[in-house]
């Protein structure tokens, strides 16, 4: 018997560490509140507007679809993503302004790789006075895609004590690095002073096309484009530094555009789409990494097209473009042959910006194009301050009231049914804590509403055992042991009675959305730390108690007593067990 009240203690001693740890996560997170959701705390809306063309309610709905995806990545954040008519996409984000998720919001996520026939400044390019310097070509020298190709005899010399493809990775503009200069400049079209004899000869100049490029080939229009593309790049004029170009991608087109520093590009229509992306993950950085990027894995069909741009551009100079929802992202060289389909987007990407890109690409392009700079606005609270409280109340009434009861028909158990939903109570409290800082977790009305409901499930549980405990008694065993025999008998139904609530948590959180995967998510966790707290603190703690004569002796104040019980005592053919006459 001591041995029983020994492992109980050891299990509760061990739960109570275990507790302090959370909190001491808690504390180390530094926030005390959680995030709360949209109809808590107002947030962010936006609303994107689809382009005249195939916007049918299929496309619409497919274009939410992955619009939920990245902004509910973590499957928590609870932001609200509905159609409205047939041209209509309204995001509403909970909490303030968040930048990044905004841009998750309004990037296309079409990803395309173009090769370079022209480029140079455009007529918005910044002078440079207050503006970021241009790298040796007149072009800067970020943000920059890093290949990992496997080394092969075809590498250039420049490649040695180095890695044989970086394009701009040098800070330091005047510093030697990788060429990106203009390519086949008109003699009308300003060329950079910084490098005045750095491009290749006109177009007009005969070359030899690459191996492998036939008719119609982009590889062969780079040395070569049509005049009409050459007068379009002319006369092309970028945005401001900082604006997205105002351009339509078509895949099977060429294409003029320009990167964020105001530099324009003619490019040849795409030789690889983002439909070729196999993976995309963040990149961090580490003992090889210096900086934030997306490490970008090609499917087979996208490794064979890389190969072959690579093994016809390498060595010439002569760049390709990293296309981004119509905006060059990176326009390096290649110096070597890359045969592996493994590449890395890097620069000075933020944690949370690289996230987002990263997030776009692995969720897929829109089927949709939506209409550029959509309104942003910022909504309050759709429930007012007295109805949340008015809830609360009434959520604490209730908790009070099954307390109360508790105590009145269980007595001193009663205490053991106030300490277990408090216990549980605090762990729940903390867990949401730790999930608003580590997977963004926000608390809404319907979330609270699971928590509450998780109430009634974990004093169900406390129910069933006691009654099971009561049950053991009543057959004449000691206190002791019908705690045993009766745990024995009452997880089995307390893990099928969970095992219902976590199911149903389970489906609700797949196949709903918005809201209800919040109230999903608060009922599914509630559920677990109801188990938890079953198996590791209430039930340790009864088997403990157990060893006090107030409760094994049958005190009427210990809710165990023959009153209480229902049981008939008949003195002279009672036999003394446990201390209970």
């Amino acid at each position: 018997m001591a041995s029983t009240s020994q492992r109980a203690g050891r299990t509760l001693v061990a739960f109570f560490v275990v507790t302090a740890v959370v909190f001491g996560l808690v504390a180390l997170a530094g926030s005390w509140t959680p995030k709360l959701g949209l109809d808590l705390q107002g947030g962010t809306r936006i609303t994107l507007i689809a382009r005249d063309g195939d916007n049918s309610s299929a496309n619409l709905e497919e274009a939410r679809r992955i619009i939920d995806s990245r902004v509910n990545g973590s499957g928590v954040s609870e932001a609200e993503v509905t159609t409205q008519g047939n041209r209509f996409i309204v995001v509403e984000i909970p909490g303030e302004t968040r930048r990044d998720l905004v841009d998750t919001v309004k990037r296309q996520a079409q990803l395309r790789f173009r090769v370079v026939a022209q480029s140079g400044a455009g007529t918005a390019a910044p002078s440079s006075s207050g503006t970021q310097s241009p790298g040796p070509s007149g072009l800067p020298s970020e943000p920059v895609i890093t290949v990992a190709p496997t080394p092969t005899a075809e590498a250039s010399p420049s490649s040695k004590n180095r890695p044989p493809f970086r394009a701009g990775d040098q800070k330091n503009p005047q510093e030697p690095g990788p060429s990106l200069a203009p390519t086949n400049l008109p003699a009308e079209t300003e060329t950079p002073s910084e490098s005045p004899s750095a491009s290749p000869s006109p177009s007009g100049e005969a070359s030899t096309p690459p191996e492998g490029a036939g008719a119609g080939d982009p590889l062969q229009w780079m040395l070569n484009p049509d005049p009409e593309s050459v007068a379009a790049f002319n006369a092309f004029s970028c945005p401001a530094p900082g604006a997205a170009p105002d351009v339509e991608d078509v895949s099977d087109q060429p294409l003029v555009t320009c990167d964020e520093n105001g530099i324009k590009y003619l490019l040849s229509e795409s030789l690889i789409e983002g439909s070729d992306l196999s993976s995309a993950d963040l990149l961090s950085p580490n003992g090889q990494n210096i900086e934030f990027g997306v490490q970008l894995a090609f499917n087979r069909a996208g490794t064979d097209e890389f190969s072959r741009i690579s093994e016809a551009l390498v060595g010439t100079q002569r760049q390709f473009a990293i296309v981004l929802d119509g905006e060059v992202i990176s326009a390096p060289t290649m110096d070597a042959r890359i045969s592996n389909g493994q590449a890395q987007i890097t620069g000075d990407f933020t944690e949370t910006e690289a996230q987002s890109l990263t997030t776009s690409l692995k969720f897929g392009a829109l089927p949709i194009q939506f209409q550029a700079d959509p309104p942003v606005e910022t909504v309050g609270p759709s429930l007012a301050g007295n109805q949340l409280s008015a809830g609360l109340t009434a959520g604490a009434a209730g908790l009070l009231l099954v307390m109360l009861y508790c105590l009145l028909y269980y007595r001193g158990l009663g205490l053991v049914v106030l300490s277990s939903l408090v216990v549980a109570a605090a762990l729940t409290y903390a867990f949401v804590l730790l999930l608003s800082e580590t997977a963004g977790f926000t608390l809404s009305l319907p979330g609270i509403a699971g928590l509450i409901v998780a109430v009634g499930i974990t004093a169900d549980s406390f129910v069933v055992f006691f009654e099971r405990i009561r049950d053991e008694m009543r057959d004449g065993k000691s206190m002791r042991v019908a705690v045993e025999s009766g745990w024995v008998r009452a997880r089995n139904t307390c893990l099928a009675a969970d095992a219902v609530s976590l199911l149903a948590a389970v489906v609700l959180y797949i196949f709903a959305a918005g809201v209800v995967k919040g109230f999903a998510f608060a009922l599914g966790l509630s559920t677990l730390i109801d188990l938890a707290v079953l198996f590791w603190f209430t039930h340790p703690m009864v088997s403990y108690l157990a060893g006090f004569t107030f409760f094994s002796s049958g005190h009427k104040l210990s809710g165990l007593s023959d009153e209480t019980l229902g049981v008939d005592v008949v003195p002279a053919q009672r036999v003394s067990v446990g201390g209970r006459a």
